[in-house]
């Protein structure tokens, strides 16, 4: 019996200790490997604030300077004469007033009197039933979600892609809100909801690549927007046209308190002409699962003149896909298995 006791009694003790050593490893893993990352987070919304605070005093300032100089402007703007309004806010546009007469035979202005600026983003729930009536009594817009203004010649032929998957309670929200927010900016317009079926991982890039083939099939688009279902604007001023150089339109997230992450940001919701889609390839196929497409797409741009590597052999020349195609009256879906075998890329 004693030697029992001696026997339980040393057991007890080694519990004790593996239950320590374990518990004490366990807290230095988690403290390594989770730690930095609530560090960077924490650390990140530190800055933003500091950001967002320096943005605040600078319009305060701002605003009494325009109030104290507001009888000694020379140079006919909102600004003092010689002051740099990029320093301060961003520079107040002229948008045309509310009787401004337009011409069927001219281009549509780019700052119409029905940019009002911020617009409430309503994120209620609403069924497609629901989204579909809410159209129903607008006879100009045409299947597959196509409009087109009357009183005057779109400046912009604009194909919206949407990449899918599982999401259908974002699709009618999206929808709600981008169609009177289109219009309102006199474009036209079309969306192309591009679906991924079968168990393999997402592919943004991909899916873009198809929607931009099967886009190129229905009309003389010039403008493309690669958009993601769950993003939408909250200025009406964000105006849904392409330019020179590629547009991202998606720069300022409420996730990211309004803050770009990184310089190369380019996710979300960007534009490019179809021209330049097209020189430099589209997007590469190899982005399986989430993140890095729209980066990976700013840096072909930036490199198109100098690289000669995946981006020649890798995007639009190299797709091979068969489409399910159902054209509903609000948009086109374009559904599509993908496997890695339907962009085979060659040694380089």
């Amino acid at each position: 019996m004693p030697l029992f006791r001696k026997v339980l009694r040393v057991s007890n003790r080694s519990m004790l200790a593996f239950i320590f050593f374990f518990s004490f490893s366990s807290s230095c893993l988690y403290f390594i490997y989770v730690a930095p990352g609530i560090a960077n987070t924490y650390l990140f919304m530190v800055q933003a604030r500091g950001i967002m605070l320096r943005e605040n005093v600078k319009t305060i300032g701002h605003m009494i300077r325009l109030y104290t100089n507001k009888n000694t402007t020379l140079n006919g703007t909102d600004y003092p004469e010689g002051n740099n309004s990029s320093d301060c806010v961003a520079q107040t546009t002229m948008y045309l007033p509310e009787n401004f007469t337009y011409s069927p035979y001219q281009a549509c202005p780019e700052k119409l009197p029905y940019m009002r600026g911020l617009i409430d983003v309503n994120m209620s729930e609403i069924s497609f039933d629901e989204i579909q009536e809410l159209f129903s009594k607008d006879l100009d817009i045409k299947p597959g979600g196509h409009w087109k203004p009357k009183d005057c010649k779109p400046r912009w032929k604009v194909a919206i892609l949407i990449p899918f998957r599982n999401r259908h309670e974002h699709l009618p929200i999206f929808f709600r809100h981008l169609i009177p927010m289109l219009q309102k900016q006199r474009l036209e317009f079309a969306f192309y909801v591009v679906e991924q079926t079968g168990t393999q991982p997402f592919n943004r890039a991909m899916l873009f690549n198809v929607g931009f083939k099967e886009a190129m099939k229905d009309a003389v688009w010039d403008c493309i927007i690669f958009h993601d279902v769950d993003h939408l604007p909250e200025n009406d001023r964000n105006y849904y046209g392409c330019g020179e150089m590629p547009r991202h339109f998606a720069a300022k997230l409420d996730k990211y308190m309004y803050i770009l992450p990184y310089n190369e940001f380019f996710g979300g919701v960007s534009g490019l002409t179809v021209e330049q889609f097209r020189k430099i390839n589209g997007f590469p196929n190899a982005f399986w699962g989430w993140g890095g497409e729209d980066d990976d797409l700013w840096n072909r741009y930036k490199l198109l003149r100098y690289s000669r590597e995946r981006q020649y052999i890798d995007g639009l020349n190299n797709l091979i896909y068969t489409p399910k195609i159902l054209v509903s009256r609000l948009y086109k879906n374009i559904t599509v298995n993908l496997i890695p075998e339907l962009a085979p890329v060659r040694d380089y």
